[in-house]
């Protein structure tokens, strides 16, 4: 057998393969490939662009040749993203354990209290550090956290205007982002200096945005703007550096209904713009309106303290179309990072992180100041903005002589943001380590003692405590931190363990040297704004990868910004929204959506300005043509869009793709097909052959970027060329022009992206980009191609194998499904009173995840085997459903009564079988251990079934009292 990579990505080997081909009836992958995927969309044009598959040893010196281009020089650029120091307990045992990224998002809790507590900390450490009630469990960064909060008060404000107030002292990537998403929806902003606006001339307005410390480093008191805008009926949004509220005064003790930003800074390297965790928080009342999700404290079956998602958990499956946000991926990895540098750190460690930071800015100002420059602002925290009338640029690029990096504004001004690496010398209150480049770039004097004096009013320093829970006081030795990473790591279960069958979810294998890029600190390093010349390793990464997506799509250009699949929805739906507004087509509006679909479809089209009209599906779960064509011939003139799955959400090649596209495209509408099952397609057809104009792709399923217990992920949007102008732009992109190759004859051209932004970093979350490119090279053309036949062969394998045990509810021509099977657990709910819940939980038992649950049909199970598994954990998954159906009959027999057999009590706590008399009618070893499978490496749950009603009527969303685990 080669040793070449794929044949380590793929799990089943070539006796295993024939075994599960003969089971099905075919003599080869071939030919069970050519009975799965309809011969009518089948690609036929070779793959020209990417190159001859790499070994892992040739792909990792190739990347090492790609990050020798880039230049790691030290960033005062600030502007929300700052130098930091990742501890190394944390890089070891959290960044690079795959205990830590290779979990599914926690919507199984008995399985996921590691990932839970650690949420809850980062939930706690945001809430105490802005002064409000409840925090969120991560967004996706701090510019779509603003859009958010600016929704969220739209939503729950009570003035009738239309108007948000915007302090114009803001970042500049969150104004780009602001203006886009505002535009659509048709919401009027209104752009005011508020620290120089009187508070009693401020328009109405349903609310307003507030920047703490202010772009240019400025720190003023805004309580008077947001009484003012509170008083009219409007909320105050505050974005606010974490840091900072170390020293000044939170944004809950000025008035601010809601805190929004990023906790980059927070150990989190910078990484070209991402990915970070950007945080949400809300004063009490307003918890219920929160997007993203929430970690909240239950109990158990034995009424113990359990962690669990609450409230709206996945809420835009539920409502849709009248979800509050489509987001569904969260930066949950990162989200853990920083909370574990809080916890590491500690309160009193963090401030004196932030005195040393300030310090120093405090002695830069005054050496400045010295030496004739005036730096605009008396109060501030880590930023200066400096005047150099007509020398900016000249200074900025004495100081790149030194590698430093400076941001100018424009010709006559520049601010200097210095932070934890630039201040790690500065114990003493010195600059000794920034200082001798500064003081020659700028003329300053020698010597750089000062004594300390904050920078900012008495009346804005700190006085409440923060962080005071026992967590974030008690692992201060590395052993310490070390253990509590490791108990929490134990207390979850990920692919380190075992198959997470999860379908609509890939979680395929991570590789290792694919993931071995993420913290070079060429990559790890560079600033998301930092000059041309400097990023030019990832500038080539970027265009090597989108050239390859946009040919293995059969698209013409890919934007790689959107930082999650539901904003790479977005991105494409705005794109449509552009297309047809540029052709004067304004009341082009609705966009059709499946029934079946993936329900951020929805959600994103309402943020994207469009009207959502739902079409049918048939029995077999594809769009149902006849309803298609008369909501078509209803709305021909107003038709946007039509947004599908393929294969279908339901995991079936619909055979009439071609008639549903080229409908729509009759009718004057474009066609968005969603890439979440990409890799059931891979190698074999194409998007744009399939007649759709623009897709997004999950990078995190179909190209090995880890889910990280729920993110982070990327979104890339795909456009065939008429829709490419108006994919995601940014105004500091350091790459206007973006290189898509001319797929008729193989030459390189370039467009211009003029979309709207939808993320603060031009290219997203630019520093985890190494692994989908390292995944794709490793592969080539052919590998990817074995992939996709592979995860299809598991798929088809294991409906083979469960059919007759539970129906497998949708299976296209020939009786194949495409990547994943649904089965339906509604005869055994009906025959034997057991539900899907309980199969659920009874597989913890047998040491497996769950698929996925009640999507995308109530009462079913969701399977996605993947390529990546082998047989054996295969066989071992597939025994363990069977042996559960015969359990569920057993209890259907009367052999266990319907309220207290193996299922409904599952999962087993080792606790729950050797504490006090055992009562139950069957045994404790059939409780944990059902098979014999079981008894090797025993997953033991940490706890019992969670109550998830009992979390929602009690909602606690911060750190307990240790005594409440006593």
């Amino acid at each position: 057998m080669s040793l070449d990579f794929s044949n380590r990505h793929i799990g089943i080997d070539g006796d295993a393969r024939q075994l599960m081909l003969d089971a099905l009836g075919y003599a080869s992958l071939d030919a069970l490939m050519d009975a799965a995927v309809p011969a009518a969309i089948r690609q036929t044009a070779p793959l020209r662009t990417l190159p001859v598959p790499a070994t892992e040893a040739q792909a990792l010196a190739e990347l090492r040749a790609i990050a020798a281009e880039n230049r790691v020089r030290t960033s005062l650029i600030g502007q929300g993203y700052y130098g930091t120091v990742t501890p190394a307990v944390i890089q070891r045992n959290v960044l690079e354990n795959p205990s830590w990224y290779t979990a599914y998002t926690p919507y199984q809790p008995e399985i996921s209290q590691g990932r839970l507590e650690a949420l809850l900390n980062f939930q706690t450490m945001v809430s105490d550090l802005t002064g409000l009630h409840t925090a969120n469990a991560s967004m996706l960064d701090e510019a779509t956290a603003v859009v958010e909060g600016m929704l969220l008060a739209r939503r729950a404000s009570g003035s009738a205007s239309n108007v948000f107030l915007v302090d114009s002292d803001l970042f500049a990537q969150t104004r780009a982002v602001l203006d886009g998403r505002a535009e659509a929806l048709g919401l009027e902003l209104a752009y005011l200096p508020l620290a120089d606006t009187d508070p009693a001339e401020l328009p109405e307005a349903f609310g307003v945005f507030v920047q703490y410390p202010a772009a240019s480093g400025r720190i003023w008191d805004p309580s008077a703007v947001i009484a003012r805008v509170k008083e009219q009926g409007g909320l105050a949004i505050v974005a606010a550096d974490l840091l900072a509220l170390t020293l000044i005064t939170s944004p809950g003790e000025l008035g601010a209904d809601v805190a929004v930003g990023t906790t980059q800074r927070f150990g989190v390297p910078m990484g070209f713009g991402g990915p970070h965790a950007g945080y949400l928080a809300v004063r009490e009342g307003l918890e219920r309106q929160m997007p993203g999700r929430l970690v909240g404290v239950s109990k158990d079956a034995d009424g113990r303290p359990a962690y669990r998602l609450t409230l709206q958990t996945r809420e835009q499956h539920i409502r849709r179309d009248k979800a509050t946000s489509n987001i569904c991926t969260a930066q949950v990895l990162l989200a853990v990072m920083a909370s574990m540098y809080g916890v590491y750190h500690g309160p009193d460690g963090l401030r004196r992180i932030a005195e040393r930071i300030h310090r120093q800015a405090v002695a830069l100002a005054t050496h400045l100041r010295g030496a004739g420059y005036a730096v605009a602002h008396d109060a501030f925290f880590d930023t200066l903005e400096i005047s150099a009338p007509g020398r900016a640029a000249a200074l900025a690029a004495a100081a790149r002589e030194h590698d430093l990096l400076l941001w100018q504004v424009d010709a006559d001004t520049l601010r200097l943001s210095v932070d934890e690496v630039t201040s790690a010398a500065a114990n003493t209150g010195t600059a000794a380590d920034i200082g001798p480049a500064l003081a020659e770039v700028f003329g300053l004097g020698a010597g750089w003692a000062t004594a300390f004096e904050p920078a900012f009013p008495a009346d804005l320093r700190r006085a409440s405590e923060y962080m005071t829970h026992p967590v974030f006081h008690t692992h201060r030795s590395e052993t310490s931190m070390m253990r509590y990473l490791k108990r929490l790591a134990d207390r979850d279960y990920a692919l380190d363990r075992g198959m997470i069958p999860l379908g609509s979810c890939t979680m395929k294998l991570n590789a290792a040297t694919e993931m071995a890029a993420v913290t070079w600190p060429e990559f790890s390093g560079l600033h998301p704004f930092a000059p041309v010349e400097d990023v030019q390793g990832s500038l080539i990464l970027i265009g090597m990868l989108e050239t390859w997506l946009a040919e293995l799509t059969g698209y013409d250009a890919v934007s790689l910004q959107p930082n999650a699949g539901s904003q790479g929805e977005l991105a494409g739906l705005l794109a449509i929204r552009g297309y047809h507004r540029s052709r004067g087509d304004l009341h082009r509006t609705v966009c059709l959506i499946p029934s079946s679909a993936h329900g951020t479809n929805a959600a994103s089209a309402v943020l994207a300005g469009m009207r959502v009209v739902v079409v049918g599906t048939t029995e077999t779960g594809d769009v149902d043509l006849a309803d298609l064509r008369a909501k078509i011939a209803e709305h021909r003139d107003e038709l946007a869009a039509l947004m599908i799955t393929y294969p279908s959400t339901h995991g079936v090649y619909e055979h009439e793709v071609m008639q549903v596209t080229a409908a729509v495209h009759e009718a004057g509408g474009q066609v968005y097909i969603d890439g979440a099952n990409l890799n059931a397609l891979l190698g074999y057809a194409r998007y744009g052959d399939l007649g759709g104009d623009v897709s997004h792709l999950n990078l995190h399923k179909t190209f090995c970027i880890p889910h990280g217990g729920g993110g982070p992920g990327v979104g890339p949007v795909a456009a065939k060329a008429h829709l490419a102008p108006f994919l995601p732009g940014h105004p500091l992109a350091q790459m206007h022009q973006h290189p898509p190759f001319d797929m008729a004859t193989g030459a390189a051209g370039t467009v211009e992206h003029r979309g709207a932004p939808v993320s603060a970093a031009p290219y997203g979350s630019a520093s985890i980009l190494p692994i989908s490119w390292a995944y794709a090279r490793m592969m080539g053309a052919e590998g990817l191609t074995d992939a996709t036949a592979n995860a299809v062969l598991a798929a088809n394998y294991v409906a083979l194998r469960l059919r007759e045990h539970y129906p497998v509810l949708y299976a296209g021509e020939n009786g194949l499904v495409a990547h994943e099977c649904i089965l339906d657990l509604r005869p055994l709910k009906e025959a034997t009173g057991i539900g899907n819940d309980d199969v659920a939980k009874r597989l913890m038992d047998y040491g497996f995840h769950a698929p996925t649950m009640s999507f995308p049909v109530a009462g079913t199970l969701m399977v996605e085997p993947t390529e990546s598994e082998d047989l054996a954990e295969l066989e071992r998954f597939i025994q363990a459903m069977i042996a559960i159906r015969h359990e569920a009959d057993r209890v259907a027999a009367g052999e266990w009564p319907a309220d207290d057999n193996p299922l409904v009590n599952a999962p087993h706590t080792a606790e729950s079988v050797i504490a006090g008399e055992w009562e139950h009618p069957y045994s404790r070893e059939l409780a944990v251990y059902p098979f014999a499978g079981a008894r090797v490496d025993k997953y033991w749950p940490p706890v019992r079934r969670v109550d998830q009603a009992y979390g929602d009527r009690n909602l606690v969303c911060a750190c307990p009292p240790i005594s409440e685990f006593a």
